[in-house]
C-alpha cells in the first residue's frame, strides 16, 4: 500500500515542497534573478523589509483589504444566497447564472472593463451619476474603487457556494422554525448563519488569500501601477517591482516568504477560532 504512496509524494515534493524550500534559499542571498552568483546574506533581507516605506504601504493596504474584502463579499453573498433560496424569488435560478458570469472572465478582462467603467467623462459610472470624478485616479477613492471591482468578481462565487450549503439543510428545522413563529431574519441568524459556519470559514480564507495578493487587478487597472500618489500600492506589486524592476530577486522572495507566512496565520487563526465555537 505504501508503495502507491510513494509516486505522488515524490511528485508534491518535486512540484510544491521543493519551489518553497528553494524560496526560503533565495530570500537569505542577495540573488539579482539574472546570474549564476548568489551571496548567502542571511536575514538582511527581511531586515531591509523594516526599513521599507512602499512595503508597509503595500502592508496597509493588504490589510485594508482583508477587513473590506471578506466582510463585504461574504455578506453579500449570504444575502443574496438566502434571497434566492430562502426567500421564494421565480427565476432564482436564472439570477445564480447572472451572479456566477463574473467568474466565467479571466482578471485581465474584468480590470479591462472596468477601467472603461470608471474612465472620466464618457466612463458608465460618470454618466449614470452625471459627475466628471476620475475614480482611479484621485487618492481617495483609487483604493475603493478597485476593491468594489474584486468584491463584484467575487460575489457570484460564493452565491453559488452557499446556495448549494443551504439546499443541504433539512427543510424540516425551517418548517419547525416556521411553527414557532421565528422571523425571516431570526431564522437567518439563528438556524442559516450557524448551519452554514463551515462554508463561511472556507469562504474568509479564499477571500483572505485573495485580499493580501491583489496584484492582478492593481497591475492592469492603476496609474503606475499602484498610484496614484502610492494610494493601491500592495505587497504583490512591489515584490514585482523589486525583482523584475530592479532585479532585485532575493529581496522580493523574502517579502513573499513574508506574504507566505501571513497567509498561513491567518488560516490557522481562522481554524482556530472555528474550532473554539464548537
Amino acid at each position: 500500500m505504501a508503495g502507491f504512496l510513494l509516486p505522488p509524494l515524490a511528485l508534491y515534493g518535486v512540484f510544491v515542497l521543493s519551489p518553497y524550500a528553494q524560496a526560503f534559499y533565495v530570500a537569505l542571498t542577495d540573488w539579482q534573478g539574472f546570474s549564476a552568483r548568489r551571496q548567502f546574506v542571511g536575514l538582511a533581507n527581511f531586515g531591509r523589509l523594516l526599513h521599507d516605506d512602499l512595503f508597509w504601504t503595500g502592508l496597509k493596504h493588504n490589510l485594508v483589504m482583508l477587513v473590506v474584502l471578506p466582510v463585504v463579499t461574504l455578506g453579500l453573498g449570504l444575502s443574496f444566497a438566502s434571497l434566492l433560496n430562502l426567500g421564494r424569488i421565480r427565476g432564482a435560478r436564472f439570477y445564480k447564472v447572472v451572479y456566477f458570469f463574473p467568474q466565467v472572465l479571466s482578471i485581465a478582462i474584468i480590470a479591462v472593463l472596468w477601467q472603461f467603467v470608471y474612465t472620466p467623462r464618457s466612463g458608465l459610472l460618470n454618466r449614470l451619476l452625471g459627475t466628471d470624478h476620475a475614480w482611479l485616479g484621485d487618492p481617495r477613492t483609487a483604493l475603493p474603487a478597485v476593491m468594489a471591482v474584486m468584491v463584484w468578481s467575487s460575489v457570484g462565487f460564493y452565491v453559488v457556494l452557499f446556495s448549494a450549503a443551504m439546499q443541504a439543510i433539512p427543510r424540516d428545522i425551517y418548517e419547525a422554525a416556521a411553527l414557532d413563529g421565528s422571523s425571516g431574519f431570526t431564522t437567518f441568524f439563528r438556524i442559516t448563519l450557524p448551519l452554514l459556519s463551515d462554508t463561511v470559514r472556507v469562504g474568509f480564507v479564499y477571500l483572505a488569500i485573495a485580499a493580501l495578493d491583489g496584484f492582478a487587478i492593481v497591475q492592469i487597472m492603476t496609474n503606475g501601477p499602484g498610484g496614484p500618489d502610492n494610494a493601491t500600492e500592495v505587497v504583490g506589486l512591489t515584490l514585482y517591482r523589486r525583482a523584475f524592476t530592479d532585479g532585485d530577486f532575493g529581496y522580493a522572495t523574502a517579502m513573499g516568504v513574508v506574504l507566505l507566512f501571513l497567509t498561513l496565520t491567518l488560516a490557522v487563526v481562522a481554524q482556530r477560532v472555528a474550532g473554539s465555537r464548537r
